[in-house]
């Protein structure tokens, strides 16, 4: 299968090149020409089969004839080796925990999926290639740990200063060997900037192979997709519309989602959950795209200003408003309004969301008022431990650290500060 820029049709890759350029030369985001459903007797079935079938035969069709059947199984036995479980919280409502991979984000699915590409891409290559990528929280840490020592592929992960917490900062300030932390004065929106004006730099690709792990890649991105429907395996039997509620920023865990519907997962509808950054549930409401400086909030994987991937979203629609809005809904809420959350959701269950699950959780229940006869699931996106001031401050309680974040802790950080595009140009260059 091609993929083509979504800012010129005619402009084409394979899968292979898609992910070693990440990026289309036009700057358009690659997209898959076709996206071919699957049988019906897939998902009336799917309680019979195993994670890794299910994630075999819904990324099969993307990757076909650029990475071989066995190869491909390895790869996902390699990535989908935690678990992905629901855990109910009410009536009708349950989380989908995407917290039990290494780095304890939903984002280590993504991230060991384009590891593993590059890394089998990159065999007998001589030239190496940079993954350059920004992150506004978890994708720095999944990234690092997933390309940890691959051969013939070097990581550099710019993320705001002052803005992740302090153990996503030492996920991805603490690794050393292929790994390389800038810490940028500015926003997470800079930081993209920044990548995104490297890729169309000749200066630098003359001179360097780059690519970029942020979901903008579609091996970051596609992946995501597996994970809703181990969803769909295990609330299929609830006999109810099945409403999926994701803590969005950069819109690509959604989309993925989306993708799945694509593929034939029977699912009611989306909900984009926010944080104040609302340029997507301004959009559905008036239909006018207008992105904005992103503002800092306790949710920080959230905030961003003008996510890349709503474009696909829209494109998987035709560009068609009313079509969109029959899928997906989006809201927004504010720092205060998720504090409350957490707060309701321990009192209620006892279970212990962290800031983006409350806004997951938030979201879900906003659409529920309209439609209460739905089984709805909002993915807890993250370990509430990577939160802990927030966690600690808002619900007065410490949650045990578990060892995947334990190791990282007494490590010394190492990052070079750059305020600058020309500071990022001049590493890349001479670094």
């Amino acid at each position: 299968m091609n993929f083509y820029s979504l800012n010129n049709p005619k402009i084409q890759a394979t899968f292979k090149d898609a992910v070693v350029a990440g990026i289309a030369p036009d700057k358009g985001l690659y997209f898959p020409e076709r996206i071919e459903p699957l049988p019906k007797e897939f998902f009336d079935n799917i309680t019979a089969l195993s994670n890794n079938e299910i994630a075999f035969k819904a990324i099969h069709q993307f990757v076909e004839g650029e990475i071989p059947d066995d190869v491909l199984k390895n790869i996902i036995s390699d990535v989908l080796d935690f678990d992905f479980p629901i855990v109910e919280i009410e009536e009708n409502v349950a989380t989908l925990e995407l917290f039990h991979g290494p780095t304890m984000a939903f984002k280590d699915v993504g991230a060991r999926f384009m590891a593993n590409c590059m890394g089998y891409f990159s065999k007998g290559e001589k030239t190496e290639v940079t993954v350059l990528v920004a992150t506004s929280g978890d994708t720095g840490g999944a990234v690092a740990n997933g390309f940890l020592g691959v051969e013939g592929v070097n990581v550099v992960i710019l993320y705001p200063s002052g803005k992740v917490s302090d153990i996503q900062e030492k996920q991805l300030t603490t690794l050393g060997q292929n790994i390389v932390a800038m810490e940028v004065n500015g926003t997470f929106d800079d930081c993209q900037r920044m990548v995104k004006t490297a890729f169309l730099d000749t200066e630098i690709t003359d001179h360097k192979k780059l690519t970029s792990a942020n979901s903008i890649n579609i091996a970051r991105w596609l992946p995501q997709l597996f994970y809703f429907l181990f969803a769909y395996k295990q609330a299929s039997s609830k006999g109810k519309e099945m409403v999926f509620s994701v803590p969005s920023g950069n819109f690509g865990n959604i989309c993925a989602g989306m993708v799945a519907q694509k593929l034939g997962m029977p699912v009611k509808h989306f909900v984009a959950s926010t944080n104040v950054n609302d340029v997507v549930p301004k959009f559905m409401k008036k239909g006018v795209y207008q992105p904005v400086p992103s503002k800092a909030t306790i949710s920080n994987a959230m905030d961003v200003g003008d996510p890349s991937n709503f474009i696909r979203i829209r494109h998987l629609y035709q560009d068609n408003f009313d079509a969109l809005k029959e899928n997906l809904s989006s809201y927004s809420f504010s720092d205060e309004t998720t504090r409350e959350a957490m707060k309701k959701v321990h009192s209620l269950s006892d279970y212990v969301t962290d800031p983006h699950g409350a806004v997951g959780y938030l979201g879900l229940k906003e659409y529920q008022k309209a439609n209460p006869d739905t089984y709805g699931i909002f993915l807890e996106t993250a370990h509430p431990v990577k939160f802990l001031d927030v966690v600690e401050e808002t619900l007065e309680i410490s949650p045990e650290i578990p060892p995947q974040i334990q190791k990282v802790m007494g490590k010394d950080k190492k990052s070079i500060k750059i305020s600058t595009y020309e500071e990022l140009k001049t590493y890349l260059l001479e670094g």
